[in-house]
């Protein structure tokens, strides 16, 4: 008969445990994308919802300042979004409001453009998951270089904004599109746990789910930009 040392099972249970967390970030994850991608529908292809929108020019602002909320709950709000069920119904309504948010943006580019942003970003997504699954590269152990990344993409936002230029703008979106495809394959390693530098704990399934989201959501707006600068 087969005996297990203690490290062992513990190896096996640890593995366990990470596997169905994995799964259920990834579930809610495609919940979340979903309900996305059918709230752009309806405001690309709804001219009702177009008019609508346009006669409340305070529905942007509102949206806004609900999705801000929602992420400094779900963000700094260790024990509340560890609660069930209260921790979905944020999630549920931040998801809600961050599509309706891209609803808007998406409603002032051509349909074709959008639906094209959307297919690159399903395409990117899947092979940094490969990706980030396959390689032994160690992305969780370069947080800091990612920091940097994301201050020179904040500073060059502004740059962009002050000098005016076509140039810069397909620059900065082409940058943002590359700094969030890394963002991305950290926060999916993270997820993975293993013999990564970093990893998140199983309880956190939220914000896991959260930050992969977030980061999909942010690769969608580049790239979309960028489609748009070049068709123009």
């Amino acid at each position: 008969m087969d005996t297990f040392s203690e490290e062992e099972v513990f190896e096996f249970t640890e593995k366990k445990i990470r596997n169905a967390f994995i799964r259920k970030v990834f579930t809610i994850l495609t919940i979340q994308l979903a309900i996305t991608a059918g709230l752009i529908a309806v405001f690309i292809y709804s001219p009702g919802v177009k008019q609508w929108t346009s006669q409340h020019p305070g529905l942007a602002l509102g949206i806004m300042i609900g999705t801000i909320v929602c992420i400094i709950v779900l963000a700094c709000c260790d024990n509340f979004r560890r609660k069930t069920p209260w921790n979905y119904i944020v999630l549920f309504i931040f998801t809600i409001l961050e599509g309706m948010m891209l609803g808007l943006m998406a409603s002032s580019f051509d349909a074709d453009d959008v639906l094209l942003a959307i297919g690159i970003v399903a395409i990117i997504t899947l092979a940094l998951t490969l990706f980030s699954f396959q390689t032994k590269i160690d992305f969780t152990a370069m947080a800091g270089g990612l920091l940097c990344l994301g201050i020179c993409l904040l500073m060059f936002g502004l740059f962009a904004l002050i000098f005016q230029s076509k140039i810069l703008q397909i620059l900065y979106a082409s940058l943002g599109a590359l700094v969030f495809s890394f963002y991305l394959v950290f926060d999916l390693q993270i997820m993975m746990g293993g013999k990564h530098r970093y990893s998140i704990s199983p309880e956190e399934y939220i914000f896991a789910a959260l930050n992969l989201y977030l980061d999909i959501v942010n690769l969608f707006i580049y790239i979309l930009r960028l489609i748009g600068l070049l068709s123009d």
